[in-house]
């Protein structure tokens, strides 16, 4: 077996899907590469029994045969070479040898029918969606799901399809981030749960991309397929909860604010927080937005006033510095609207501009109880 290959074209496709493999793997095999030659067609796998991703290369060969090759002594090895081309020998003993144009290199490699099979999906449903829109559907929601092993449904990203359109939620029980798109529309209605380390992947893959996505999913499976490659991963097993439920309705209190302005404030102010709580004071009155924290423990405090649109009763509420920054960060439009009904209401962040047409982002906070 025998085949040649540009050198940054194969570490381009491998850097991808070494993000697939685990630092400790449970299988030795799952260490390796899976390369898998059919003539000029080059199937490179890798996997970690949840996830596996494959990629097709176009190489140089009239031959055929699968081996499983040690994937970080391979791309530590490509990493260092200049664009060229190289071939790869499979011998008889065992080893592969790669030559380059200075030198030769041989590494053991196992035998590739050890690697663990990618599972068919059977009978999935199907949707398909840009690039672009999957990788910003990720990003706007998965900071948001939660780390808590105890509670797997919450450490993924929710995704619910319907002939209306799609809606991505994550949560971690203190902030929500839901993301519709009402411009792509599913044939069916389907709802899953993606883990987070497949999602981070495809968002890598993803983020300029505006070749077409095609997601296929069953109970336990999904399997996203884009240019020339392929994802497949386990699903999170379980309800999700019902998170509209926990968004209010009746908000009669909106501010609306600078985005920057109003997220450079509360980084400054949070800086003199309680270190544990994390914890601001938003104080609204007429058109003044007063800003406070405090750490009585090392006596340090800060406040600032901002001016703002705020149509509502006077109000004052805590937040969680950390989740407000995050959520600000996450949003690009100029300004955004909190809307709130009572101080032990969660808050609702929208943005007020920005937004393409059909997509809309809701992201809700919890408040935290303020020592008067």
């Amino acid at each position: 077996m025998k085949f040649i290959v540009s050198s940054t074209y194969l570490l381009k496709q491998l850097q991808v899907l070494g993000g697939v493999i685990n630092n400790s793997n449970t299988l030795p095999i799952l260490d390796n590469f899976l390369f898998e030659l059919d003539n000029n067609t080059l199937t490179v796998s890798a996997s970690d029994l949840e996830t596996t991703m494959a990629s097709t290369l176009d190489v140089e060969s009239d031959s055929t045969g699968s081996v499983a090759i040690p994937a970080r002594l391979l791309l530590d090895t490509l990493k260092t070479f200049p664009e060229q081309p190289l071939t790869f020998v499979i011998e008889d003993n065992n080893t592969v040898e790669i030559s380059s144009n200075h030198g030769k290199y041989a590494l053991a490699y196992a035998d590739g029918n050890e690697f663990p099979k990618a599972v068919a999906l059977e009978d999935p449903s199907k949707t398909v969606v840009t690039g672009d829109i999957l990788a910003t559907a990720i990003s706007k929601t998965i900071f948001a799901a939660g780390n808590d092993d105890l509670r797997p449904v919450m450490s993924g990203v929710f995704f619910q399809f319907s002939t209306e359109g799609l809606t991505f939620v994550a949560t971690d029980a203190h902030k929500l981030v839901k993301y519709t798109r009402e411009d792509v529309k599913a044939n069916q209605v389907a709802e899953f749960i993606m883990p987070k380390k497949p999602l981070n992947l495809l968002k890598g893959i993803l983020a300029a991309s505006e070749d077409e996505v095609t997601i296929e999913y069953n109970d336990s499976n999904a399997k996203f397929t884009f240019e020339n490659s392929v994802l497949i991963c386990r699903l999170i097993d379980g309800k999700y909860p019902n998170y509209e439920a926990v968004i209010p309705k009746e908000n009669p209190n909106k501010l609306t604010i600078d985005r920057n302005q109003f997220l450079n404030s509360v980084k400054r102010v949070s800086i003199f927080s309680n270190k544990t709580t994390h914890q601001i004071r938003l104080k609204i009155a007429g058109a003044e937005l007063n800003i406070s924290a405090e750490d009585i423990d090392y006596s340090n405090k800060a406040e600032e006033r901002l001016t703002c649109d705020y149509q509502g009763d006077d109000m004052q509420i805590g937040f969680n510095s950390r989740f407000l920054t995050e959520m600000l960060n996450n949003l690009n439009s100029d300004d955004v609207q909190l809307e709130m009904s009572m101080p032990n209401r969660a808050g609702i962040l929208t943005p007020t501009d920005g937004l393409d047409e059909g997509e809309q982002v809701t992201m809700l906070v919890m408040p935290v109880m303020l020592n008067s």
